[in-house]
Order: C-alpha cells, then sequence, then structure tokens
C-alpha cells in the first residue's frame, strides 16, 4: 500500500433543516473535489463536524460515499475518539472497507496525560484492529485536542509499529513544529493543514496539503502541488491560495467555509451547522464575501 500524497480536502458536511446528513449533497462534492485535482478525501476530520455525528453516522458517511462511486482508496477518514473501544471500531471498519488510512487524534478529554499514556492507547486501537492493512496518520491538532504528538512519541510509535504509522496532519498552525516533523520523519507523510506554507514544506519532503480552504479552492491549491512536487515554483499562485486561506481565517473557519458552498452550490444545506457551531449571521456574511479573495473565487463554477 502506497503512502497518500497531494491535495486530500477535509470534506465539509451538509445537513439538512433537521440536521441529518444530506449524504446527496455529500457525494456530490467529494465528486467535485475529485475532479478539481484532489487525490482523496479526509473525511470525519475538524471541518467534517466529526465530533458532532455519531459513530453510526461516521460509519455511514463512510460507506455512502463508497456506495455511490467515490473510491474506497480515495478516503482518509477520521476515527479518533476518547474511548479506545470506538476509535477500534471506526479504525477497524475503514480498514475494512478499503479506506487508504485513518486519521487518529489522540484521546482528547483528559489533559496533561503522558506519552506513555497516548502510545498505550494507540497501541490498543491497533491490536484492537487487528489487521495488516490498517495504516494510521497521527492528527495533531493540540490546540483543539488539548493534547498532540510529540517528536519523541511519533518515534517510539514508528518503531513498535513499523508500517502501519504511516504519516500525520498538522494542523497546529505552528511552521517551525510542521518543519521538525518533516525533517525528523522523512519516511512518513506529513500534511501540513494550511497551504501558506506549500512552498516551504514541499521542498523539505512535505506529502502534500489537508487544508479547510480546499473545499472552496482545490483546483488552485492542487495545481499549485503539482507543480511544487514537480520541483518547480510559482509565487503567484502561492500567494493567491494563501491570501485566501488568510481571509477565511480571519472568521469563523467551518461556518465561512459553509457559507461560500451555500452560494456556490445554490443549496441552503451548506449553510447548516450542528451545534454547538453556528452559521455566519448577516453581518457575518457580509463581512466574509468583503474579503476580496473570497469575492475572487466566489464565481467559480460547482
Amino acid at each position: 500500500m502506497t503512502s497518500c500524497a497531494g491535495l486530500w480536502p477535509p470534506l465539509a458536511t451538509p445537513f439538512r433543516a433537521d440536521l441529518a446528513i444530506d449524504h446527496d449533497a455529500m457525494r456530490r462534492h467529494a465528486a467535485a473535489l475529485l475532479d478539481e485535482g484532489a487525490e482523496g478525501l479526509a473525511i470525519l476530520g475538524t471541518t467534517s463536524e466529526a465530533n458532532s455525528l455519531t459513530l453510526d453516522e461516521r460509519r455511514g458517511v463512510i460507506d455512502d460515499l463508497i456506495a455511490g462511486g467515490i473510491p474506497a482508496a480515495k478516503l482518509l477518514p477520521g476515527t479518533g475518539a476518547c474511548a479506545i473501544g470506538d476509535a477500534v471500531d471506526l479504525s477497524r471498519h475503514a480498514t475494512a472497507a478499503g479506506a487508504a488510512g485513518v486519521l487518529l487524534l489522540p484521546p482528547f478529554f483528559y489533559k496533561g496525560v503522558p506519552d506513555d499514556g497516548i502510545a498505550e492507547y494507540v497501541s490498543r486501537v491497533i491490536e484492537g484492529v487487528g489487521d495488516d492493512r490498517l495504516r494510521i496518520y497521527l492528527y495533531h491538532i493540540p490546540q483543539m485536542a488539548g493534547a498532540g504528538w510529540s517528536l519523541d512519541l511519533i518515534g517510539k510509535l514508528r518503531e513498535r509499529f513499523p508500517g502501519i504509522i504511516a504519516g500525520l496532519k498538522d494542523s497546529s498552525g505552528d511552521w517551525p513544529g510542521t518543519r521538525a516533523f518533516i525533517e525528523t520523519f522523512p519516511d512518513l507523510a506529513i500534511f501540513p493543514a494550511s497551504e501558506a506554507v506549500l512552498s516551504d514544506a514541499i521542498p523539505l519532503g512535505a506529502a502534500g496539503c489537508i487544508s479547510a480552504t480546499a473545499n472552496v479552492n482545490a483546483r488552485e491549491i492542487a495545481q499549485l502541488l503539482a507543480t511544487l512536487m514537480a520541483g518547480g515554483t510559482d509565487a503567484e499562485a502561492q500567494a493567491r491560495v494563501t491570501a485566501l486561506r488568510e481571509a477565511v481565517t480571519r472568521h469563523p473557519l467551518v461556518p465561512s467555509i459553509k457559507a461560500i458552498l451555500a452560494r456556490r452550490y445554490d443549496d441552503p444545506v451548506w449553510s447548516n451547522l450542528r451545534p454547538p457551531l453556528c452559521a455566519l449571521d448577516d453581518a457575518g456574511e457580509t463581512r466574509l464575501r468583503a474579503e476580496e479573495a473570497v469575492t475572487a473565487i466566489e464565481g467559480q463554477p460547482a
């Protein structure tokens, strides 16, 4: 099994008015992102509001996308959960379905736990799944999870489970930390969560990008990645994708992504979020649309 590489947008989740998942809209968006150049889809993560979904719903997203024609090998589902059994269940389901791998959060309720405790959690997840096909991409987002993956912990897990620990998504927003992951573990697929650092990260050996704003700008990010991974540069494209990333992140991230998608698809299901997240109000949408970089992409086809 080859490592994931390239652009893997973290797929946003559309909800109907009753907050049930709109699987038809999700399939259409998934297919559109692949058509725009994404190599695969990082589903059931932060942008997907995954921790606001039940276990049955998370399994259902995997199954429905595959049944709807999205190749299983194009999916990288988030399977993190505080309970070991839940993480085992989701990881086993994704692996059995043929997913490229799983994105695994550290257990995120108890704070200040030692690396040994997190290592034991991962060990029990791997042993519980009991499938040699399992590939784990560690999900590093300490500002949300309250825990992260230290260099020492990653090194120990990699030694204990060679081939299973396949990579890491770094959503910390800490470029020196991202650089340390890339340089310390050249054999792991390291994905920055922001396209703003790609011209620095790819030449160092980063595998690609898993960015929330790829939901609305996949084509240009994918084209920039292709140029960089071929050894080229494109300062103008880098400036454009960075400008959009910075514009969107000046506002609530997930509500802003969904507001842009609602306009692009002319479909109100994209405006809905599950509590505690809230949709942008009219003033918030006006401020978002006043961003020049957002205006520039609003004419892109769905």
